[in-house]
């Protein structure tokens, strides 16, 4: 376990930033940088610590940010616009908070002289439509120029060789990861399991764009955090980009709808609206490189997930 460093999470106060903060604030000093459009920490009590600190700011303003890294001994650099919706609304702020926010973290980074890990979070889009157990050295497969699903992808496939450039040729030592559909407890914002389980817990009913035939594998939160401590406590991690995800939570949007309905007890139906954008159809890791590299292994099965996040969207309902 990383120990007393000072480490920087940009894009801090969102739902994988916020549990990695929980995780990493018991023995270490920590620094949130965001700009709050999403706040998962609303609600916790992560800001309570001392040690815990969270700075205002826009990856865009190098200016903001440099201060903030500048003795960071860890930077995990998770700002980006999120969401399918999101970004397909706004291209080109997708892509040039993806492109120049990575560069100047990255700069900043640099130039302290005293970087010990730099993790990027990239994205399985860069995979494309049909992704079946997809390895990192796999062809990369972007959609067609233009159509604004991809921007999101094509920028992150861009950090990915700014960091990776920064290491070989600067020698700052650089990760990069890709996630695979993350879920649990303190989403905000878009994604499937979000929408079905807010829907299903008041009956309401469970909305599918297309016919519920796309295939996803789906993460709990508490795997994807497993997987980022991985890359920072491994030196074998460096340099490399690395799936994390779970492979064996696999099954298509339709049965994820109607298993959520199931437990959680819902008397909610499921209806299908036709889909008037690019989709991935298909998306299923292959995690044998974090696997060899850094022991990585995801350890919640879906039953369970689901349930633990079930029971928290529920404890917020109540709460409101």
């Amino acid at each position: 376990m990383i120990r007393d460093a000072h480490i920087v999470i940009t894009g801090g106060a969102g739902f994988i930033g916020s549990a990695l903060a929980e995780r990493l604030c018991e023995h270490n000093r920590i620094t949130l940088f965001d700009n709050l459009h999403r706040n998962a920490l609303l609600g916790t009590s992560i800001l309570d610590r001392d040690n815990v600190n969270l700075v205002r700011g826009d990856v865009l303003d190098a200016a903001s940010m440099d201060p903030v890294i500048k003795d960071a001994d860890v930077v995990v650099h998770m700002a980006s616009i999120a969401g399918v919706d999101t970004v397909m609304k706004n291209p080109t702020l997708t892509m040039r908070v993806s492109l120049l926010g990575t560069i100047n973290a990255l700069q900043s980074a640099y130039a302290s002289g005293r970087c010990t890990r730099f993790v990027d979070f990239s994205t399985s889009e860069v995979f494309g439509k049909y992704a079946y157990k997809v390895a990192e050295g796999d062809a990369t497969s972007l959609g067609a120029v233009g159509e604004a699903r991809w921007t999101y992808a094509v920028s992150k496939l861009a950090t990915e060789h700014l960091a990776l450039s920064y290491y070989k040729q600067f020698g700052l030592p650089t990760v990069s990861i890709r996630p695979f559909n993350i879920f649990g407890p303190r989403q905000v914002g878009e994604g499937a399991v979000h929408h079905f389980i807010n829907r299903a817990i008041r009956d309401e009913t469970l909305t599918i764009h297309g016919d519920g035939s796309q295939i996803r594998s789906w993460c709990y939160i508490d795997d994807i955090v497993d997987g980022v401590l991985a890359t920072l406590e491994n030196d074998s991690a460096i340099g490399h980009a690395f799936n994390i995800g779970n492979p064996r939570s696999t099954l298509t949007i339709y049965h994820l709808a109607k298993l959520i309905v199931q437990l959680a007890d819902s008397n909610s139906d499921v209806a299908f609206q036709e889909m008037n954008r690019a989709d991935v159809e298909l998306r299923i890791p292959n995690i044998d490189k974090a696997r060899e590299l850094l022991g990585y292994t995801p350890k919640v099965n879906l039953d369970e997930a689901l349930k633990r996040t079930i029971a928290w969207y529920r404890k917020q309902k109540a709460l409101s």
